[in-house]
C-alpha cells in the first residue's frame, strides 16, 4: 500500500465518525429546548428496537413535530383535569349547601309541627274548660234544684267536643264476639247471651283516628253446666 492510499482510508475514517456525530447531533434537533441532549440517560430506560429503528429512519423535522403534538395534547389533558378538578369541587360545595338546606328545612318542620301540636292542645283544653265551667255552675246549684237537665246538656257539650276530635265510643251491643283489641274482660258471668259472647258493657271505651284510647270493660257469657 502506498503512502497517498493509507492516507485516503484516513480521510474515509474520520468523515465517517464525523458524519455518524453529525447524525446524532441532528437527532436531538427540534427537541424541546428544556432538554438537552446531554443529559439523556438512555441507559435508564428500556429500549424498544422498534422505536429506535424508527426514530433513526424518520426526519429529525417530524420527529420535533411529533413531540410539540404530544406536548401540545398533555397540556390540553392536563387543563380538563384541572378544570375537571374545579366542576367537582364546585359540586361538592354545591351539595353541603343542598344538605345544610335540608338539615335547616327539616328542622323549620319539626318546629312547626310541634307548635301545631300545641295549638291543637290548646285548642281541645279550651273547649273542656267551658265543659267544666258548665259542670262547676251546675254544682254552685241549691241542692233542691234539679240539676239533671244542665248535666246532660254538659254531656252532650262534652261529647260534641269529643266527636269533633274524631273521638267514638266503643260500646258493644250485648251478644257480641270479644275483639281482643277493642275489649277487655272483667269476668264470666252467666247470661241468656251465647256462650262466650259479651254478656254486659261496665264501662265504654275510646278510639281516634283508628287508634284504642281505652278498652271497653265487659263481662263475657259463660253457659251453665
Amino acid at each position: 500500500m502506498t503512502e497517498q492510499d493509507a492516507a485516503d482510508d484516513t480521510a474515509a475514517t474520520e468523515e465517517s465518525t464525523a458524519s455518524e456525530a453529525h447524525a446524532d447531533d441532528d437527532a436531538f434537533q427540534g427537541a424541546p429546548e428544556d432538554i438537552a441532549a446531554d443529559e439523556v440517560d438512555l441507559g435508564e430506560f428500556e429500549v424498544d428496537d422498534e422505536l429506535v429503528d424508527r426514530v433513526a429512519e424518520s426526519d429529525p423535522e417530524d420527529i420535533a413535530r411529533e413531540l410539540s403534538a404530544l406536548r401540545t395534547r398533555t397540556d390540553s389533558l392536563e387543563s380538563q383535569v384541572e378544570q375537571q378538578d374545579e366542576e367537582i369541587e364546585e359540586l361538592e360545595e354545591k351539595l353541603k349547601r343542598k344538605q345544610a338546606e335540608f338539615q335547616n328545612y327539616k328542622k323549620r318542620m319539626d318546629k312547626r309541627r310541634e307548635q301545631e301540636q300545641k295549638r291543637a292542645t290548646e285548642d281541645l283544653v279550651t273547649r273542656l274548660l267551658d265543659v267544666r265551667d258548665n259542670l262547676e255552675r251546675a254544682l254552685e246549684q241549691d241542692e233542691d234544684t234539679d240539676i239533671r237537665g244542665g248535666v246532660e246538656s254538659t254531656l252532650r257539650q262534652l261529647d260534641d267536643v269529643l266527636d269533633a276530635e274524631n273521638v267514638e265510643v266503643i260500646d258493644p251491643e250485648p251478644g257480641r264476639d270479644v275483639d281482643p283489641t277493642q275489649h277487655q274482660v272483667l269476668a264470666r258471668v252467666e247470661s241468656d247471651q251465647p256462650d262466650g259472647a259479651i254478656a254486659d258493657v261496665h264501662r265504654p271505651g275510646y278510639e281516634m283516628a283508628d287508634k284504642v284510647l281505652r278498652e271497653a270493660q265487659v263481662t263475657v257469657s259463660e253457659s251453665e253446666e
